[in-house]
């Protein structure tokens, strides 16, 4: 808007700016942070709940970015297409288009989030929560579809057998509940659960033939499992040759070299093997995203490091197609992705 004055028998143009009023802003965007001039008469908006927004007084902003606003420990990539989801202590999950860099959708599902995982046919994804419930949603509708609670210990990782039948979850309270998956990963029977480890559960791995396990704890156990009679398999030795559909675990034989000297086993939160099993990736206490080559079975293996993130890393993820990877944050709440070279 301009105004007209007249000062000394001369007119002057004065201009006048209405920036933006936090009345403006959805209250679930967060307050107002920082404004800065976008294109035209549209300004950037940044929020306290991490949200950026574009758009003006007269016509309305639209986020262009929603972040989290909590800790973040859950992340997983997509089985088939460029997509990766994540969900954090800010009791949100979101789902993300890795080439346009952009949210798909974001939903409030009432419970801080521990870990994510897909079906194998990438329809549903699963939420495992701090109180021990996990959910079911649609990837497309947002919809609840089930959910079941087991213990009271938060859910620290899910994993599908590779040929989808089965799931596991590892829990906080020291035992992984294995599930029989039924009409297309709608219905969940259990199993049983696998009871062992005298520390949590920190990661597991299917072997190909989708009947065997492999767990760490958090007193760096690494033990095998029976997953059809929920049994343990105490004779390491016959598991020499197991070939294993992923390899989440850090404490394996194939994992020996991303350990630093003088490191306990907390330092190293998530690593992950490309699914060409060229690369392993792994995500540190220390900021660092670490790229090696597979299998990493050299102490003090080379490796390139990555910095980004202002904490600790909590996962790490090679998408679909291994081009790209995608780590999370914790006190930085942050995703970062990285292309593959």
């Amino acid at each position: 808007m301009e105004d007209k004055k007249e000062e000394g028998g001369q007119h002057r143009t004065v201009a006048t700016l209405r920036l933006c009023d936090p009345s403006d802003i959805e209250g679930h965007f967060g307050g107002l942070r920082i404004i800065s001039e976008g294109r035209g008469s549209q300004l950037l908006v940044g929020t306290t709940r991490n949200c950026i927004l574009n758009g003006t007084s007269h016509l309305g902003f639209q986020p262009i970015i929603l972040g989290h606003t909590d800790e973040l420990w859950g992340l997983a990539a997509h089985p088939s297409i460029p997509q990766f989801a994540t969900a954090g202590y800010d009791k949100v999950l979101q789902l993300w288009d890795s080439m346009s860099h952009s949210i798909l959708w974001s939903k409030d599902i009432g419970e801080q989030a521990q870990s994510v995982a897909f079906s194998l046919d990438g329809v549903c994804v699963l939420v495992g929560c701090t109180s021990g419930k996990w959910m079911i949603f649609d990837t497309q509708t947002r919809e609840l579809l089930g959910q079941h609670v087991d213990g009271s210990e938060p859910i620290q990782v899910i994993q599908f057998a590779p040929d989808g039948t089965m799931v596991a979850l590892g829990s906080r309270d020291n035992h992984i509940y294995i599930y029989q998956v039924s009409e297309d990963g709608l219905k969940y029977s259990r199993v049983g659960r696998c009871m062992g480890h005298s520390s949590y559960i920190t990661h597991i791995d299917w072997a190909r033939d989708s009947q065997t396990l492999r767990s760490n704890s958090g007193d760096y156990e690494l033990l095998f499992w029976n997953a059809g009679t929920c049994r343990q398999i105490p004779q390491s030795s016959i598991m020499r040759d197991v070939e294993w559909a992923t390899n989440t675990c850090t404490l394996t034989f194939t994992t020996v070299g991303i350990w630093p000297e003088n490191a306990d086993g907390t330092d190293i939160n998530a690593c992950d093997r490309s699914h060409d099993t060229e690369l392993m990736v792994t995500a540190d206490d220390f900021g660092k995203v670490k790229l090696y080559n597979y299998p990493v079975i050299q102490p003090k293996s080379l490796c390139h490091a990555y910095g980004g993130h202002s904490s600790h890393v909590t996962s790490v993820n090679f998408l679909h197609d291994d081009t790209r990877i995608v780590s999370i944050g914790g006190k930085d709440t942050s995703v970062l992705q990285w292309t593959v070279s």
